[in-house]
């Protein structure tokens, strides 16, 4: 193989090229007419390797994240892979299954900087190191080439919108996946500033800002919150009654009423699409204070985005409902028996109070009304009690009719005023209860500080009901 020919024949239409990608495809092209190798050229886009120009595999990476593969390997350190036995590197990514060795070597700028890889792989025996010095200065060209040509290829807008994508799936909460959308409606649109607002049960809601927000999109925080709750109802009533919307630049066009907190601000180019259905959800506003033209595609792009936005804030908000439910006893609402475990774990000696509930003659309720009837009472006692109870106490179901408050004092007196508040509140509803209290003693189980919480319910009972009980200390 005369390996200088194989260089100028590969080369020589470099110089026509009129971009990265053309420059990558004519090499392979030329390449695969002496090596049977496949042949990938990938170059650095955003955060991972692209694949612009492949020959010679069934299937091929479109992209590699860092970190992932021979390639990477050899992008992120700089340096030449030799592998005569990709069997025996723990790195290699099959591509073809009868693949056994691969050449590997960075793509560099005329500085020596990693702008890709070279990547060539074979299924049949080859002497590599000949190779390696031929695929190092197709490389160089290569690379020189595409630097003259202004770089790798810029990731373009459908990119970037599916790499949002899947950082919306993957956001933990509710204010990161919407931090997330402000960012990628930002990047995707090339507009300077991104708004959420979400329809809430007390009104509209701004999203969380960036880390670092520009100053149109802080004016357009402070001009929207100062017009308040109903500007922001108007603006997303606005947008889901007629659709998406987006202004052209115009110049002596007024904004209608809606927009004039925007326009206070300095928005002179807005794009305005829905999020989610117009009950629950919002709108995504996506401004500049430049004179722009946006066209459809751009709407349309801000319009997947709030559908792919919308679907992740929904499942996030599926999923917490579910939580809540598992953790939560679905007549009353309160919390049941797996967080009055994790509670009571952790309660401090001499401080945190066990209030044990039964409510009086139940059964009876049962009996004479039916279960209905008997859940009406319930309801009734869990609101009222939970009325009663101070700002950070916590309300319990753990039984049919048992409850079990828990509650923070400072000495055992106090535990016992609040339990005759609750017996008060009872009262008030027609009906009447039994409560014991107990206080943990240094070293002892919350199952036995409980337990003692009940023999004091129980003395209450043994009583005639209708009152309080302190354990011993």
């Amino acid at each position: 193989m005369d390996h200088q020919r194989v260089i100028r024949d590969v080369t020589v239409r470099l110089p026509m090229a009129s971009s990265a990608q053309e420059a990558s495809r004519w090499m392979v092209t030329a390449l695969s007419r002496y090596t049977p190798a496949t042949i990938s050229v990938l170059l650095q886009v955003h955060d991972r390797l692209r694949c612009v120009a492949a020959t010679g595999a069934w299937q091929v990476f479109a992209t590699v994240p860092p970190g992932t593969g021979i390639v990477s390997r050899v992008y992120e350190t700089g340096g030449a892979a030799v592998v005569p036995d990709v069997a025996a590197d723990p790195d290699y990514l099959p591509v073809r299954p009868d693949v056994t060795a691969e050449l590997c070597v960075p793509v560099l700028d005329p500085a020596g900087r990693a702008v890709g890889v070279l990547d060539l792989q074979w299924s049949e025996p080859v002497d590599l190191e000949p190779w390696r010095e031929t695929a190092q200065r197709l490389a160089a060209r290569l690379g020189a080439r595409i630097v003259a040509l202004g770089g790798p290829p810029a990731e373009s807008r459908s990119e970037k919108l599916l790499r949002h994508a899947a950082a919306l799936s993957s956001a933990p909460t509710e204010w990161d996946l919407l931090g997330v959308a402000s960012c990628a409606a930002r990047e995707v649109s090339a507009l300077s500033a991104a708004v959420l607002l979400i329809a809430g049960p007390e009104g509209a809601l701004l999203t969380p800002s960036p880390l670092v927000p520009g100053e149109l999109e802080t004016r357009i925080r402070a001009e929207l919150t100062e017009a308040g709750p109903a500007a922001l109802a108007r603006i997303i009533d606005r947008v889901h009654r007629y659709g998406a919307g987006y202004t052209l630049g115009e110049t002596g066009q007024p904004p209608t009423e809606d927009y004039q907190p925007l326009t206070r601000a300095g928005v002179r180019t807005l794009v305005a699409v829905p999020v989610g259905p117009a009950d629950a959800g919002g709108v995504l506003l996506v401004a500049d204070e430049r004179l722009l033209r946006p066209d459809p595609t751009t709407v349309s792009l801000m319009e997947l985005l709030a559908g792919q936005a919308w679907t992740s804030l929904d499942r996030l908000r599926t999923l917490a409902r579910l939580r809540e439910q598992a953790s939560s006893d679905p007549l009353t609402g309160l919390r049941h028996t797996g967080p009055f475990g994790q509670r009571i774990a952790a309660a401090t000696p001499g401080r945190t109070a066990l209030l044990a509930i039964d409510v009086d003659g139940f059964k009876n309720v049962n009996d004479t009304y039916g279960h209905q009837a008997g859940d009406r009472v319930l309801v009734g006692l869990a609101r009222a009690l939970e009325g009663a109870l101070r700002h950070g106490d916590e309300l319990y179901r753990i039984g049919g009719d048992e409850f079990v408050a828990v509650i923070e004092v400072s000495r055992p007196e106090e535990a016992v005023r609040i339990a005759e508040r609750l017996t008060e509140a009872a009262r008030r509803t027609g009906r009447t209860i039994s409560v014991g209290v107990a206080l943990p003693r240094p070293g002892e189980s919350p199952d036995l500080t409980l337990r003692r919480a009940d023999q004091a319910l129980y003395a209450v009972k043994r009583q005639g009901r209708d009152g309080v009980h302190l354990a011993a200390a």
